[in-house]
C-alpha cells in the first residue's frame, strides 16, 4: 500500500501494527476541521490496507486530544455553509462510523489530556489503554454548555449512569487510574510503560483468528441494543456467517487441534495459526 501522508496525522506501521497520530502537539492535538478530513481519508484506506492487522489511535506529545479545535472548527467555518456541513460530517464519520465498524481490532492509547470531543473516538475503539497520569474531562458544563454531538451518548455507553451524571455536571476532571476503575479504559498503567503494554496487546490481538476478531467485535456492539430473543437469532446468523467466510477455519482447526492432535488447551491460547513442525 502506496504510504499515506497527511498535515494533521502521521501513520506508522510496524510488524502489523498502525499507529494513527493525531499531530497537532501544540494544541494538544485538538481537533480542526483538516485533522477530521484527514483522519477520516486515513481510516477509509487503512481499513483495507493488508498490513494493517490492529490499529492503535494516539496522539502525539502529551496529549491524546483536547477536544474541538473551537477556534478553526466553529469561528473558521461561521458563515460558510459548505465547509461546517464537510467538517461536521467529517468528524462524525471517522470519529465513530469508520471506527466503530472498523474490520480489524482498534486501540485507544491515551497518553495525556483526552478531553470533551476526544471521548468520542477513544470509546469507538475497542479497548482503551490509558496511562495513569493522563487526565481526563467532560469540561463543556464549565462553558455552559452540554457534551454535545455525540459526546453524551458515547459517555453513557460505557459508564453508569452515576458516573457520567457526576463527571458532565461538576466537569470535574480525573485521572487514569480513575478512568480504569469508572469502567472508561480497559487499564491503566504509568507512562512510562504504556506504550509496551498496548503494543503487548496489540501482539495479543494478532494470535487471533482475524475473522473471528472482526465477527465477535460486530456482534458485542449489536446485541447491547437487542432484547434475548433479537440477540440469539443474530448470534446464529453470525456463527454461520463467520465459518462460511473465514478463510482459515478456524473453528474446525481448534477443533482438531484440541480432539485430534492435543496441540492446545482451550482458554489458555487460540488455536496454533503457525503449527509446530514434526
Amino acid at each position: 500500500m502506496q504510504a499515506l501522508t497527511y498535515e494533521t496525522i502521521k501513520i506508522e506501521k510496524e510488524d502489523g501494527i498502525t499507529w494513527l497520530i493525531l499531530n497537532r502537539p501544540e494544541k494538544r492535538n485538538a481537533m480542526s476541521p483538516q485533522l477530521h478530513a484527514d483522519c477520516n481519508d486515513a481510516l477509509f484506506h487503512l481499513a483495507t490496507d493488508p498490513e494493517t492487522k490492529v490499529l492503535i489511535l494516539t496522539g502525539a506529545g502529551d496529549a491524546y486530544c483536547a477536544g474541538q479545535d473551537l477556534k478553526l472548527f466553529f469561528r473558521g467555518t461561521e458563515g460558510k455553509p459548505r465547509e461546517r456541513f464537510e467538517a461536521s460530517e467529517n468528524s462524525h464519520s471517522w470519529r465513530w462510523q469508520r471506527l466503530s465498524r472498523f474490520p480489524k481490532p482498534t486501540i485507544a492509547m491515551v497518553n495525556g489530556f483526552c478531553f470533551g470531543g476526544g471521548f468520542v473516538h477513544m470509546i469507538a475503539c475497542d479497548l482503551a489503554m490509558a496511562a495513569e497520569e493522563a487526565t481526563f474531562g467532560l469540561s463543556e458544563v464549565n462553558w455552559g454548555i452540554i457534551p454535545g454531538g455525540s459526546v453524551s451518548w458515547n459517555v453513557v455507553d460505557v459508564l453508569n449512569m452515576r458516573n457520567a451524571m457526576w463527571y458532565a455536571m461538576t466537569g470535574d476532571p480525573f485521572d487514569g487510574k480513575m478512568a480504569a476503575q469508572i469502567g472508561l479504559v480497559n487499564r491503566a498503567v504509568p507512562l512510562e510503560k504504556l506504550r509496551e503494554e498496548t503494543v503487548e496487546l496489540a501482539k495479543k490481538l494478532m494470535t487471533k483468528n482475524p475473522m473471528a476478531l472482526r465477527y465477535t467485535k460486530e456482534a458485542i456492539r449489536a446485541v447491547r441494543g437487542m432484547n434475548e430473543a433479537q440477540a440469539s437469532d443474530y448470534l446464529a446468523s453470525k456463527t454461520d456467517a463467520l465459518r462460511y467466510r473465514d478463510p482459515e477455519k478456524g473453528r474446525e482447526t481448534a477443533l482438531a487441534q484440541f480432539v485430534d492432535e492435543k496441540l492446545y488447551r482451550p482458554g489458555l491460547e487460540g488455536y496454533l495459526r503457525d503449527k509446530p513442525k514434526t
